[in-house]
């Protein structure tokens, strides 16, 4: 095992916000890129964060997310020996309804490769070139952390020196407001994380793709650095479907995973880009949470108040804005969380900060918790 330190180099992010400068500038203005629309006819108007006037293609946005991260990376193709950590909880379900809905007249007509499960990994790999690991987590709402944890373990076992890693999710589809909607998850006019008057969760699209390098080979380039990974912790409460485990037990093990790994404390992070999707049992259990371990003083805030939820990309859109607030030494702010009865110091508004260390959490659907601690360069 080489262990040696693993920095972030490049991003690509893509949300209703626009592209990762622009989510950035919104973010910090408190605005948000949630409206009210109505993408299926048959459907009622939802609240959808929506990165155009119709629902996003799978195989394009993520052509489109793995050409921003390389280009910022300042790297060139192909990446013979990069390695790829791509999910998503949802994958090419879009595509799926479509065919269900006109088959067998549009079958013979279907890229079957950009409709399976790991389609975005295979057409990573495939724009990349690599000859490297391929991998595809899948997660819920956990899936974007646990891609950045695989591929920071193949750079730190020795198996590459580089990696592109992050999660892609195009989950606006009938389907799946349907459901949301039958579980009375869904809101009725925005997303308000930790605010009294929370309603539920706002699904968007979008994704986030990092690209992780040994720090060594950043620095032989001399790229530009927006962070570096420290460490990461991972459970599951197998408790229920969609139901919180209430305790949070489960959720404090993989946090102190994290502790354990990187030899840190909860007095070592200055921020924490909370999982916050909007929703009663989540927010209040997550607040408790980080009261438990990190008392009511440490920075809070969640950026789906901006970005709506993208599920399984969630934690990889929070990866990336925990690394610009790293870089930029700004607290993007909690959109939407006032008036809060929450004991917590929630970030409202976005303000300057000597941030050194950061957390990102991800407590998804099934029970999977992850956590993922930054460090600036």
């Amino acid at each position: 095992m080489t262990c040696e330190d693993v920095v972030v180099t490049g991003i690509g992010l893509q949300s209703c916000l626009g592209n990762l400068k622009q989510s950035w500038q919104q973010l910090l203005l408190n605005h948000s890129g949630v409206e009210l629309v109505q993408p299926f006819l048959n459907l009622p108007s939802y609240p959808l964060g929506l990165i155009a006037a119709q629902p996003a293609n799978l195989a394009y946005l993520t052509r489109k997310l793995v050409a921003s991260a390389i280009a910022d990376a300042a790297v060139e193709l192909p990446l013979r020996d990069c390695g790829v950590v791509i999910g998503s909880s949802r994958a090419a379900q879009a595509q799926w309804e479509e065919l269900l809905l006109s088959y067998p007249q549009i079958a013979a007509k279907v890229n079957w490769w950009n409709t399976l499960p790991q389609a975005s990994s295979l057409i990573t790999a495939q724009q990349i070139q690599t000859e490297g690991p391929v991998l595809a987590p899948m997660a819920a709402c956990a899936t974007g952390i646990w891609s950045i944890a695989q591929g920071f373990e193949l750079i730190q076992q020795g198996y590459c020196k580089r990696a592109i890693v992050g999660a892609v999710e195009t989950p606006i589809t009938p389907l799946t407001l349907v459901g949301f909607t039958q579980m009375n998850a869904l809101a009725k006019t925005g997303c308000y994380p930790f605010a009294q008057h929370r309603e539920g969760l706002v699904l968007a699209e979008g994704g986030a793709m990092l690209i992780l390098e040994t720090a060594t080979l950043a620095s032989r380039r001399q790229a530009s650095i927006y962070g570096q990974i420290l460490g990461f912790g991972l459970s599951c409460d197998a408790y229920h479907l969609n139901i919180p485990e209430p305790t949070g037990k489960s959720a404090i093990a993989a946090i102190g995973q994290c502790f354990k790994q990187t030899s840190l404390s909860p007095w070592d992070f200055d921020y924490i880009h909370a999982h916050g999707t909007g929703t009663k049992l989540n927010d209040s259990r997550e607040v408790k949470i980080i009261n438990s371990i990190f008392g009511d003083k440490i920075a809070v805030s969640s950026t789906k108040g901006a970005t709506g939820h993208t599920l399984g990309a969630s934690a990889a859109l929070g990866t990336a804005f925990c690394l610009m607030a790293l870089k930029h030494r700004q607290l993007p702010p909690c959109v939407g969380c006032n008036p809060t009865d929450f004991d917590l110091n929630f970030v409202t508004s976005a303000k300057p900060s000597k941030i050194q260390k950061a957390l990102c959490f991800s407590f998804g659907f099934g029970g999977q918790n992850a956590v993922i601690a930054l460090a600036s360069a």
